[in-house]
């Protein structure tokens, strides 16, 4: 019998008996509700906040198999911090360089998962040109249908940090802290 005489039947049995290959979820992440955002000390007196108001990316997630990527990209120039003449400052060559390095990156190819749910972001961060591993820890997890959208949503809080110095950033140091703590709040509708 050659394979173009093999019954559809005996081939739905030979399908169902092959195990089944699932594919990671794929989720698209939402720029609403997903705001990078850092600390930093301002002279020792107080700390300065800011977020960037533009970020885009995909996340893959595969519980079952522990695998998940990260590809995120901030849209440097939409940095928020309340004051304006701070975000025009920020901007500019001894900072940000918006106009040089539009974009801010963060791809990881490796996350941890403890429980079904990733507790860590192996990834790199790059930076004025400049790539750095900076692993972020997940600290808040949760997966589910969106009650408004009605959409498969997921998020997260990650946080980290890293010394502005290492990118290039060494305006005002020490005065304006090196250490920069990064939070991040993040969803995505799974596609």
């Amino acid at each position: 019998m050659s394979p173009t005489q093999i019954p559809a039947s005996l081939l739905a049995v030979l399908a169902l008996a092959l195990p089944a290959v699932a594919a990671a979820d794929s989720y698209t992440i939402d720029p609403r509700h997903t705001f990078p955002s850092f600390e930093v000390s301002h002279v020792g007196f107080s700390t300065q906040r800011g977020r960037f108001d533009r970020t885009s990316g995909k996340i893959e997630l595969d519980p079952a198999k522990g695998t998940g990527s990260i590809h995120v990209v901030v849209d440097a120039d939409s940095i928020d911090t309340g004051l304006q003449e701070l975000e025009d400052r920020l901007r500019k060559e001894d900072f940000f360089h918006t106009a040089r390095y539009p974009t801010i990156t963060y791809e990881a190819d490796r996350l941890v998962f403890e429980g079904g749910k990733p507790v860590l972001a192996e990834g790199r961060l790059t930076l004025l040109g400049i790539t750095k591993a900076v692993p972020l820890k997940i600290e808040h997890f949760h997966c589910g249908v969106h009650p408004i959208s009605k959409k498969e949503v997921c998020g997260a809080d990650a946080v980290g940090s890293i010394k502005r110095s290492e990118f290039g950033m060494t305006a005002f140091l020490p005065a304006v802290g090196d250490e920069v703590k990064l939070l991040i709040q993040v969803e995505g509708f799974k596609e």
